[in-house]
């Protein structure tokens, strides 16, 4: 597949290619280009309903002359640990951040998240945000306040004091129940329309649709989220010659779910 920024040419056929509700992978197809290419084109320059092929390759221009100005300013690639290639690193970031954004985000906020989510330790400083994102400080305290809002990240001192920005294991499980709490109270606000618009009317009988969908959609993610929630702290398999660690309590259900051992006690015939 060929590298290198997207051309002209190949802006205006994406342009096509959304106008005619193509799928973002056969866009990349046609253009022989990857399909993350073609998710972070669409996403940077205005999402798939403003995409502008004209507008993006002015961006881009503008961008690229950025890059080149601040170029002999810029920190070098930081090494990559466990033998990791850096650009493909590079890469997979910029991707995950495009998924992030897909979701509503604004883009300095999932780079923000992309970056802690992907890094060993799982926990950053303000300074090496910074020095990781190449963006201020200014930036990277805005991001930061606004996930801390929505409980995606979490702040401690370390042993030298510095303030560290940690994203947990368990962020994906309070994400999901804060999700579904929402969509509850969507389900309650529905219900209310009912009453107001009057039980059996046209208006009256969508609404109470919304509303059973939603509040079965809402109990489903609790559910899951409470039945899953083990997974996020699953540890990895020992290295060869190791002792095994007990897998806990959790762990040994959800294995025996996955697998279909579970007794018939365990399922309440007993």
């Amino acid at each position: 597949m060929p590298g290198g920024r997207l051309t002209q040419q190949e802006r205006q056929q994406v342009a096509l290619g959304l106008a005619d509700g193509l799928a973002y992978a056969e866009i990349a197809r046609r253009l022989d280009r990857p399909t993350s290419t073609i998710t972070r084109e669409v996403m940077r320059n205005g999402g798939p309903t403003a995409y502008r092929a004209d507008l993006a390759h002015r961006a881009t221009e503008r961008r690229a002359h950025r890059s080149r100005q601040t170029a002999p300013q810029a920190a070098e690639a930081l090494p990559q640990p466990h033998g990791r290639d850096a650009e493909a690193v590079r890469e997979y970031e910029e991707t995950f951040t495009t998924v992030i954004m897909q979701s509503g985000m604004s883009r300095m906020m999932s780079r923000v998240m992309a970056c802690l989510c992907i890094s060993d330790s799982g926990s950053l400083t303000a300074a090496e945000l910074v020095q990781r994102l190449q963006v201020s400080p200014a930036s990277v305290s805005k991001a930061i306040a606004f996930l801390e809002s929505q409980g995606l990240v979490r702040r401690e001192r370390d042993e030298r004091r510095r303030e560290r920005y940690i994203v947990d294991d368990d962020i994906w499980y309070q994400s999901m129940m804060a999700s579904a709490r929402s969509t509850a109270k969507l389900v309650e606000t529905t219900r209310e329309g009912v009453r107001v618009l009057g039980p059996g009317t046209p208006a009256a009988n969508r609404l109470e649709n919304i509303a059973r969908f939603l509040d079965f959609v809402s109990e489903s993610i609790a559910r899951a989220a409470e039945q899953a929630r083990d997974i996020l702290h699953v540890k990895p398999e020992p290295a060869s010659g190791q002792a095994a660690r007990p897998a806990s309590e959790g762990e040994a259900a959800e294995a025996a779910r996955v697998s279909g051992d579970e007794s018939p006690e365990s399922d309440g015939e007993g």
